[in-house]
């Protein structure tokens, strides 16, 4: 247990570093033409959107899931008006990107709204793929995981589907660590409580492509942001690779497109179900956060 929950964490993180070279690169020729396979980390060029990052840094997702690892450490459970307070001093002086949720929840922050009310209408997934470090803080409690998952998306990401994604994913993770296949544990919260459009819906067209491209599946999905898209392309990596923790995230980071928010979510789901031997120790000594996370997953016990 121990291992598997801090596996997927890690993994959780490292997902974000490998796509952050390529994220948001739509046109998969120039992936395979500028870079080939991406199985190592990349440090981001101009004109990709992270030019400031260096190579085994996290895109603006990694570093907003680290940072609720902090905030976790320092208050020994989630908080939401200090994690509220910690994102806004955090992006004060930020020097990466600033996409459209972060934009709109600052601008609600700065009119006065509290941590309840500052989330943006955005429906991108990210939001809901930043609970890595909830899950190992709550692994035990799946009430207060659950709630924490809800809580921390909807601070910046008001859409309800994006929300109850939180949600689903929290309970399939939990699943995960007490020993369920992550194939099983979709199943079983897609019937104890989201039998219901759209997320059986979503849920069945994942499970129909387990044997089909990876690469061609998230073109048909869609390889943008956005909940609806990126919900069935995550279903799709987590049980076509099921039992294939680097090649799910290299072919994920391979399909362009919103890679970290997918990436995010798939790591963290197969960190879970198969451990840190699954984990490339490259992929691990080249994450420059590496000794930090670890640090912060020992004090959080």
């Amino acid at each position: 247990m121990s291992d598997n929950a801090h596996a997927m964490v890690l993994a959780s993180f490292a997902a974000d570093s490998l796509s952050l070279g390529v994220h948001w690169i739509y046109n998969t020729n120039v992936i395979d033409k500028k870079w080939g396979r991406v199985e190592e980390y990349i440090k981001p060029e101009r004109p990709t959107y992270h030019p400031t990052k260096d190579l085994g840094e996290f895109t603006h997702y990694g570093d907003q899931t680290l940072l609720l690892l902090k905030s976790i450490a320092d208050t020994s459970g989630f908080d939401l008006n200090h994690f509220a307070d910690q994102w806004q001093q955090f992006f004060n002086s930020y020097d990466g990107y600033f996409d459209g949720a972060t934009k709109d929840t600052r601008e609600n922050f700065a009119a006065g709204k509290g941590p309840t009310e500052s989330a943006s209408a955005s429906n991108d997934f990210a939001g809901a793929a930043r609970i890595a470090p909830l899950a190992y803080c709550y692994r035990n409690d799946l009430e207060r995981l659950v709630d924490s998952a809800r809580s921390q998306t909807a601070l910046t990401h008001g859409n309800q589907e994006v929300v109850e994604s939180a949600e689903f994913f929290s309970r399939v993770v939990f699943k995960v660590l007490q020993g369920e296949s992550p194939t099983a544990a979709i199943k079983r919260t897609l019937k104890e409580g989201f039998d219901r459009e759209p997320y059986s819906k979503w849920i069945e067209e994942g499970f129909s492509t387990i044997n089909k491209d990876t690469r061609q599946t998230m073109l048909d999905f869609g390889q943008m942001c956005e909940i609806e898209a990126a919900f069935p392309c995550v279903i799709h990596l987590i049980t076509k690779y099921e039992d294939d923790l680097k090649e799910g995230l290299i072919e994920n980071a391979m399909a362009g497109g919103d890679s970290a928010g997918r990436g995010l979510m798939v790591g963290m789901v197969l960190g879970a179900h198969l451990g840190g031997a699954a984990i490339p120790p490259k992929w691990l000594s080249d994450l420059k956060s590496h000794q930090e996370i670890v640090d912060l997953l020992n004090r959080i016990g």
